[in-house]
């Protein structure tokens, strides 16, 4: 007997298989029980009738307790009322393990209680799928960057230095100097640039910010393209491109996930580049028109104001030319302006915020230096940043994406805790 898993089930219908899973469900009546069975690909019904199985078999049915695991033996049949397509007429049943009062149940749960127990929360089917959409995006990520000739480089995490000060983040020793946990591999990956071209970086990302909004994590993943020789517009038109292409994949990939969490996929069909721009001139009059008195020029926009502009559009949407005064050292400044810098920040729709910021990077080793001193940062700690300056320097930018910024705006989730399998937030470093 084949034994198979349940994302693979279309291809063995009519035939008798094995199935290793986990009890998520189950109802029964006399004569009848109905299990909702998960393996980690997927979920899928299991019915036993009686008459079929014997009074044994029936009774181990019944008697299953949540989050059991056991194997189940049966035939696979078309189902057209399930979103699946198909269920599992079961004819034998394997206990490996009973699960012993499960603390997870079908009633409702608070947040505090559920976030304890995350490590058992990642089997419900909200949590699965957005799972599942999170595995898509990085899936697609690859498949943009290795498509488009980028070559995948890792900066270390481990860092003497930082791209934006050290205010926010995690100080430890290295023996005996100081070292950060990496809050960008950004500096790393201008350095990776010269030498390959076009390079990128997926990997974990650090900040000491005592925030406890929804959009913050303390421990996120950032995806880190950096491009040789692009200036400020190709750089937008990157982001644009790859956006459309992780949207469109959890749109063609998802499905059943997307159903699952109730997802209006209108809104995902409507992500194709090119996005909306706005100047950062024109987005504070915009807010002062909506009645945001309390923001002036030279402020850095709060989760309210990017949420007010973003509803104004049906995708995602630039804001551009932020002041330099409010950006970090090593962006290019503006060639008409002394006064911004040559950046964007994209904020999704539907108030989830800004997934990537990005920008064209100073490439002048004079104007680097003077930026450096004008932020108080340490030179000798730069001393190879600004070396790239000096051997063959050309224009190049990039820019960063949060991964669960991104997961919670492309699955619906209303937190981005539940975006990442094991949170870090501000009082949470368990489980």
């Amino acid at each position: 007997m084949k034994k198979i898993m349940i994302k693979d089930m279309a291809k063995h219908v009519g035939e008798t298989v094995k199935l290793g899973a986990w009890l998520a469900n189950k109802r029964s009546s006399g004569k009848i029980a109905f299990l909702q069975l998960r393996d980690g690909s997927g979920f899928v019904q299991g019915v036993v009738v009686k008459e079929e199985v014997g009074e044994e078999i029936f009774q181990t049915a019944k008697g299953l307790t949540q989050e059991t695991s056991m194997y189940v033996m049966g035939e696979i049949i078309k189902d057209e009322r399930s979103s699946f397509g198909y269920e599992l007429q079961i004819k034998e049943i394997e206990v490996i393990h009973a699960a012993v009062d499960f603390p997870i149940t079908p009633k409702e749960h608070g947040t505090e209680f559920l976030m304890d127990n995350r490590h058992l929360w990642l089997r419900s089917r909200k949590q699965h799928a957005i799972m599942k959409i999170r595995n898509e995006i990085i899936r697609a990520t690859y498949e943009f960057f290795n498509d488009n000739g980028f070559v995948k480089m890792d900066p270390p995490i481990l860092t003497g230095s930082s791209p934006e000060g050290t205010s926010e983040l995690f100080h430890t020793k290295y023996f005996d100097e100081d070292a950060y946990l990496s809050q960008s591999g950004q500096l790393y990956m201008e350095a990776s640039a010269m030498a390959l071209g076009k390079v990128f970086s997926f990997g974990p990302t650090f900040r000491a910010e005592k925030s406890k909004t929804r959009r913050h994590l303390i421990e996120f993943w950032m995806i880190e393209p950096e491009m040789a020789f692009v200036e400020f517009e190709e750089n937008l038109e990157v982001q644009e491109q790859y956006v459309e292409f992780i949207a469109q994949a959890v749109l063609k990939n998802c499905t059943l996930e997307l159903e699952r969490l109730g997802r209006d996929v209108s809104k995902l069909e409507n992500i194709k580049a090119p996005f909306p721009r706005i100047s950062y001139d024109d987005a504070i009059k915009f807010l002062h028109e909506k009645g945001f008195d309390d923001i002036k020029w030279g402020d850095d926009f709060g989760s309210p104001h990017e949420t007010a502009i973003a509803e104004s559009y049906d995708k995602p949407v630039f804001i551009t030319h932020y002041p330099i005064g409010i950006k970090p050292f090593y962006m290019q400044p503006h060639p008409d302006r002394d006064d911004v810098v040559l950046c964007a920040d994209l904020i999704a729709p539907e108030g989830y915020g800004e997934i990537i910021g990005g920008s064209e990077r100073i490439h002048d080793y004079e104007l680097l230096k003077q930026r450096l001193a004008e932020h108080g940062l340490d030179e000798s700690a730069y001393a190879w940043y600004l070396e790239l300056r000096k051997q063959g320097s050309v224009p190049h930018s990039g820019f960063g994406l949060g991964l669960e910024r991104t997961v919670a705006w492309l699955s619906g989730a209303e937190h981005v805790r539940e975006s990442i399998p094991f949170p870090r937030l501000l009082n949470r470093l368990y489980p």
